[in-house]
């Protein structure tokens, strides 16, 4: 393999893992799984979001809220699509990715629905601790499945 084929496969590779982790983290939300969201996203992580009405949101407990108050233990099946990601490789130790969030889910009718977002995230490598969010820009839909709207 020549220099420069095999320095694009290293970035394809790379690329990948930040599809891959970002994967993880919106599977975590699916989930409601506040650990493991946790463990993706860095404690001062910044976001701009349609539930923080124009602000910038600073830390982990705005995002705690949703996920401690968005339903009872036992909620709606939800389904997270990532669609046409799109990754910017900042050095070994940054990337940011943009995409479509396609959100499925069953409302309170028992009919499927589909929410559509557009996100951009930043992920920092840290040593240790691997890649963890820095920071968020979603668009559209709220990350949240109203609880109002679903069938439990």
């Amino acid at each position: 393999m020549c220099n420069k084929s095999k320095f694009l496969f290293i970035l394809a590779v790379q690329k990948q893992e930040i599809v891959r982790v970002t994967q993880q983290l919106l599977d975590a939300i699916s989930c409601k799984d506040y650990e493991s969201y946790s463990r993706l996203c860095d404690p001062s992580m910044t976001c701009f979001e349609p539930e923080a009405l124009g602000n910038l949101i600073e830390g982990m407990d705005f995002h705690k809220f949703y996920f401690d108050n968005n339903s009872a233990t036992r909620g709606p099946k939800i389904h997270t699509t990532l669609l046409n990601p799109n990754v910017h490789l900042m050095g070994d130790e940054g990337a940011c990715i943009a995409y479509i969030r396609l959100t499925q889910f069953i409302d309170k009718n028992g009919d499927a629905r589909s929410r559509q977002a557009q996100e951009t995230r930043v992920w920092h490598k840290r040593n240790g601790q691997g890649w963890v969010c820095v920071h968020v820009h979603r668009t559209g839909a709220p990350s949240s499945v109203n609880t109002a709207d679903c069938h439990f």
